[in-house]
């Protein structure tokens, strides 16, 4: 059976607390320790390793309440959301 439909991709929009909430956290953690956050997040994002998040201020357990594709998401719309809107 063919199917040429597009198929859709729903995320349920309901986790506290809110992904760019957790983002901002780590943000705020990793900067604080001298880090370059956007790259110790894309590592996290990329590899799954807890270990590219600093443990200094729970950041470490904030960003795992977040799945990775939730994070990639919420970054896309934040963008997507500044860029064209």
């Amino acid at each position: 059976m063919e199917n040429n439909n597009t198929q859709f991709f729903k995320v349920v929009k309901d986790q506290e607390p809110e992904v760019m909430e957790i983002l901002d956290n780590v943000y705020l953690a990793l900067t604080e320790k001298g880090y370059n956050p956007v790259s110790q997040i894309v590592g996290y994002i990329m590899s799954g390793d807890p270990t590219f998040i600093t443990s200094h201020k729970n950041a470490r357990s904030l960003i795992m309440k977040a799945e990775r594709d939730e994070l990639i998401e919420a970054l896309l719309e934040n963008y997507i959301n500044t860029k064209f809107k």
